[in-house]
């Protein structure tokens, strides 16, 4: 998982307000008349600002710029470290473009800004300039997550998805098959805990934060429901699926087979349980891989399997993974359209996208490649993600932030048994409806 991404689910609730600004300053066209600049030769320099990608010194970011000049001599590509911080990425991103800046050409962000930015002008609908054949190119899910009104704002780079993680060494201790329910899960978790081979069956983050509404998506599009209708001008997330994931979810605690404390647990604190050999099961990032098989951080090294995520009994396939990652955005008022989308053409490619799964390990967006049984070896995780299916959190309105803290605060409640499911899932859906009716941020 990026540097960028991980720090997303920590902090969008405090990014509520850093693009109040911009909405009224700022247009969503380069032009100011609605309609798409002119494009210009794919050529000269372009500064592209993006955050380290991988957490460690080994960054692709100047190996794909040296790969696209190579590809394209007349093209420069300068590269802005952005701030691994998203919040302060987002803060500084909105100062400059609504200002007026150029810089940067071409800029990485999360995959829920596509609605916030372009309410504020602050990136430009890619749509209007790349073909719609363009995005076939992508898996399903990460296309919608960056439209908002029909445009498309930002070209997937790279993904992060949810994953179940499960204990090898205690399955087949226990003659027991990988779950594909939810159902299944608990009835494993039970009999591991029964015959005292674990201390706890299932850990997640349910703690009240972004992460909480990435579990929440899962949880509840696997029961058959969604927060909010297709344009998100409305609540839907008080529904009789809604109440049985969420009734499932405090059951996970009310009967141990998650411990009370994941109410407080974020992705560090569950991933550790998990590494500290005390749950059978994990949700978690494609990070959490190699977390767990890294001696220095985990006691249960080569004993970690990773599947897609099970759904309830009596629905078809696998369960959802919430969309994670980032995308490539266009700075409305760049002077160098032509090389701009030249690059973020670039980046959607086979040529980078092998350098981002083959090289690096990151779960690439272009299917292509995904299904690439030359990448599918390189590692579990990569093998998994080629056959996850894909949901976007309710991020198509650009009151998204009060959104997702509606669900998670009042989700939260009904985990830690302070409301019940139903009256946390009224309260969500009346806090929902008063912040998409509320415009922009």
């Amino acid at each position: 998982m990026s540097v960028l991404a991980r720090r997303l689910v920590a902090t969008v609730g405090a990014a509520m307000a850093l693009v109040a600004g911009a909405t009224a300053c700022s247009s969503g066209s380069s032009t100011g008349t609605g309609k798409p600049a002119p494009v210009g030769p794919a050529a000269g320099t372009i500064d592209w600002e993006a955050p380290p990608i991988t957490q460690d010194a080994n960054d692709p970011r100047q190996t794909l710029i040296h790969a696209f000049e190579k590809a394209y001599p007349k093209i420069t590509v300068n590269l802005i470290s952005g701030a691994t911080n998203t919040d302060t990425l987002r803060s500084t991103l909105t100062t400059q473009i609504s200002g007026g800046s150029s810089t940067p050409d071409v800029y990485d962000g999360d995959v829920i800004w596509p609605a916030q930015f372009a309410h504020a002008g602050l990136a430009s609908p890619l749509s209007d300039y790349l073909p719609a054949d363009y995005w076939h190119q992508f898996a399903p899910g990460l296309v919608s997550g960056a439209t908002y009104q029909g445009k498309v704002y930002g070209s997937p780079l790279y993904a992060d998805e949810g994953f179940l993680y499960y204990r090898k060494d205690l399955l087949v201790e226990a003659g027991l098959p990988v779950p594909t329910t939810w159902e299944q899960l608990v009835s494993e978790s039970r009999t591991l805990q029964s015959k005292g081979l674990v201390k706890y069956g299932f850990v997640w983050q349910g703690g009240a934060y972004e992460g909480l509404t990435c579990n929440w998506t899962e949880f509840m599009s696997d029961a058959g429901g969604a927060t909010v209708n297709s344009d998100a001008s409305k609540a839907t997330i008080n529904s009789a699926a809604s109440l049985k994931a969420l009734t499932f979810m405090r059951t996970l605690v009310s009967s141990g087979v998650s411990p009370s404390s994941v109410t407080t647990m974020q992705e560090p604190q569950a991933m550790s349980t998990f590494d500290d050999g005390q749950a059978a099961f994990l949700r978690n990032w494609d990070y959490a891989y190699s977390n767990a098989n890294t001696p220095q951080n985990s006691k249960v090294v080569g004993q970690v399997g990773v599947a897609l995520p099970p759904t309830f009994a009596g629905r078809s396939g696998a369960g959802y993974s919430t969309v994670g990652g980032g995308n490539v955005y266009l700075n409305p008022h760049s002077k160098n359209i032509g090389a701009s989308l030249a690059f973020i053409k670039w980046l959607a490619s086979p040529a980078a996208q092998d350098i981002l799964a083959g090289q690096y390990s990151e779960i690439p967006t272009n299917q292509s490649v995904r299904t690439d049984p030359a990448i599918l070896t390189k590692n579990s995780v990569l093998a998994v993600a080629a056959h996850t299916k894909l949901i976007a959190r309710p991020s198509q309105t650009p009151q998204y932030p009060k959104v997702s803290q509606a669900v998670y605060s009042t989700i939260n409640a009904a985990l830690s048994g302070s409301v019940s499911p139903s009256s946390a899932l009224s309260s969500a859906s009346s806090q929902i409806n008063t912040a998409v009716s509320g415009g922009g941020l």
